[in-house]
């Protein structure tokens, strides 16, 4: 980074592209941050660190790469569930809602997925790793199925603004999940999440505003208050 790729950026005139490493899994992203980022010659020509979902959902481990460079930015790069297409499941929406509420209440500042939309194996893949995604294009049958990722992903999507600010939620109910932002024109968006087999009240207190919800089991909800 700080012998080669940066100063050969910096040398053709291309200064102001975005450096972004490790683009690997959270459970060692503070080690491997850690090592660059530590390094003030090679620090400088990094704007932050990518993060994947695979083999860990240890989401504090952004809050340390945060806490320890805060000046860095934090991105989630890729994120996919393999295996090939699982239409009409729902436990693929709350894997997506569950990462991202865990990833965005840890200092992620932005997420994107990996494959937005394949086609009815999964793929195109040149390695046959199909996977599922949160559209599926059934090219033989000319027809687009929309999975219940698709809709968990516009719960963030739809209603957090470019802009927006994380800030605090209190919820009495610990067996959900939850965040809330304020987007730039004052309206303040929260995200309840149930992944139980049960339905769950839960006290909010949000924007200097209580109130008293209950979500039914496994699904996700979007409070506004304007």
């Amino acid at each position: 980074m700080k012998n080669h790729l940066g100063p050969s950026l910096e040398k053709h005139g291309h200064g102001d592209v975005k450096i972004i490493i490790w683009d690997q899994n959270r459970d060692v992203i503070f080690d491997r941050a850690q090592a660059v980022l530590s390094d003030p010659e090679a620090a400088k020509y990094v704007w932050g660190t990518g993060v994947h979902w695979y083999v860990s959902e240890e989401f504090e481990n952004l809050s340390k790469v945060h806490n320890a460079f805060p000046d860095k930015h934090l991105i989630f790069t890729e994120g996919c569930i393999e295996g090939g297409p699982q239409p009409g499941e729902w436990h693929t929406g709350e894997w997506y809602g569950r990462n991202i509420i865990g990833d965005l209440n840890n200092h992620l500042e932005a997420w994107i997925d990996w494959n937005l939309v394949l086609n009815e194996e999964g793929g195109p893949n040149h390695v046959g790793n199909y996977c599922d995604a949160p559209l599926i294009v059934d090219t033989k049958k000319d027809e687009v199925h929309y999975n219940s990722s698709y809709y968990y992903i516009g719960h963030f999507s739809k209603f957090i603004k470019p802009g927006a600010r994380r800030i605090g939620i209190q919820a009495s109910n610990t067996r959900l999940l939850a965040n809330a932002f304020e987007n730039i024109n004052g309206e303040t968006v929260a995200i309840l999440m149930n992944e139980n087999d049960s339905k769950e009240e839960v006290s909010l207190s949000l924007g200097g505003k209580s109130m008293m919800l209950v979500l039914p089991e496994h699904s996700i909800a979007t409070i506004i208050i304007d």
